[in-house]
């Protein structure tokens, strides 16, 4: 069942926004809006995973909302949680939701849609299911848009904790099943497998020329 508006649940940390090492050139400004998303990942004592989204919107200035009224400063407009609770292939098992905060009292009434997303694994064709299921008037805009970066975090969250503990538990002459093949090779332009962090970290999956110091 979805959790209800207010129900208390796990504090998630409000990290401050980092500034860059390297800084972007500006002009004379002043800040208006900030969206923070944090998304986190926990293993369970029962073995599964909770792969959390929390969403905020809010505005540096006081403003009207003809539902909620005014709308102060630092005041969120959305608040929104997401929980998939996972199994070790990335299946959805459950799912939680949170509207703490909506712009319209008629927001939260979409929260059960959102179990339609158990069943499904991450995995390829991922962003396609949810907008199948959960895509236009069958789902909330903001909460959708959480499902992609939760994803990711699912994935950096379940995959390499299971090659840790793997590698934690070779004995001697054993096999290290951990340097199959990542899934992560060839979906970014980093991890391609002709350039060099393939190269140096997976040498057995680098399709690339060979350096000349090789």
């Amino acid at each position: 069942m979805p959790l209800q508006a207010k129900t208390p649940r796990a504090k998630t940390p409000q990290a401050e926004i980092p500034q860059a090492k390297t800084p972007l050139p500006e002009t004379p400004r002043k800040l208006i809006h900030t969206r923070n998303i944090v998304c986190q990942g926990f293993l369970r004592e029962d073995g599964l995973w909770d792969i959390e989204g929390h969403i905020t919107d809010v505005k540096t200035y006081q403003w009207i909302n003809p539902f909620r009224g005014i709308v102060g400063p630092g005041m969120p407009i959305h608040e929104m949680v997401i929980r998939l609770t996972m199994d070790d292939a990335l299946e959805v098992r459950a799912v939680e939701t949170t509207m703490d905060h909506t712009p319209y009292p008629i927001c939260p009434e979409v929260a059960p849609n959102f179990q339609r997303l158990v069943g499904l694994r991450i995995r390829q064709g991922w962003r396609r299911q949810v907008r199948e299921r959960l895509g236009g008037v069958e789902g909330c805009t903001h909460m959708v848009e959480l499902l992609s970066p939760l994803a990711t975090t699912a994935f950096q969250t379940i995959i390499p904790y299971q090659r840790f503990l793997q590698r934690q538990s070779l004995k001697a002459g054993e096999e290290d099943t951990t340097t199959r093949r990542p899934g992560q090779i060839d979906t970014c332009y980093s991890w391609a497998g002709n350039r060099e962090v393939v190269r140096r970290y997976l040498p057995d999956f680098y399709t690339g020329e060979a350096a000349a110091s090789d």
